[in-house]
């Protein structure tokens, strides 16, 4: 399992998750998109028909139907509708809810304390799991750097 932490500091989750997504998408693994509110999970689906006009993303929502057809799917539960390889925390989360996937990605605001927190306290999860942890943070160009990582030795 490798868990990639995205420090947003100069990005806002609009610029970040679409770009995120995509790269997902393109390896050719399911992706499970999790939030904690349906107000979000809603915007992030719209978001994802309309954030590039040459992009085509194929996701839909859970309670729209079909969800295990969906190579994205964007949730608010803690199950896995799409059999998903790779999930993307977008409000924070805690080990069980990654323990099934082999990569998660979980993005959070720099700019909120308790964010940052959550991060800290699924990081510490992490690493004591085993896991691979890498953390990534913007430089002053907007570029994602990678500024710490976790391997097992196990």
């Amino acid at each position: 399992m490798r868990v990639d932490f995205y420090h947003l500091q100069k990005s806002s989750i609009e610029q970040v998750v679409p770009v995120l997504v995509e790269k997902a998408y393109a390896t050719g693994k399911r992706l499970l998109i999790k939030t904690e509110l349906i107000e979000k999970a809603r915007y992030l689906d719209n978001l994802l028909w309309v954030y590039d006009p040459d992009s085509w993303l194929p996701h839909g929502s859970d309670g729209e139907g079909n969800e295990q057809d969906q190579p994205i799917l964007i949730t608010t539960q803690n199950t896995n509708l799409n059999q998903a390889e790779m999930i993307m925390l977008v409000d924070g989360g805690d080990i069980e809810e990654i323990r099934s996937y082999e990569r998660c990605f979980n993005l959070f605001d720099g700019h909120d304390e308790n964010a940052v927190q959550n991060a800290r306290n699924l990081w510490k999860e992490v690493v004591a799991a085993g896991f691979e942890a890498y953390y990534w943070q913007q430089n002053d160009h907007g570029k994602w750097e990678m500024k710490a990582s976790k391997v097992s030795e196990k």
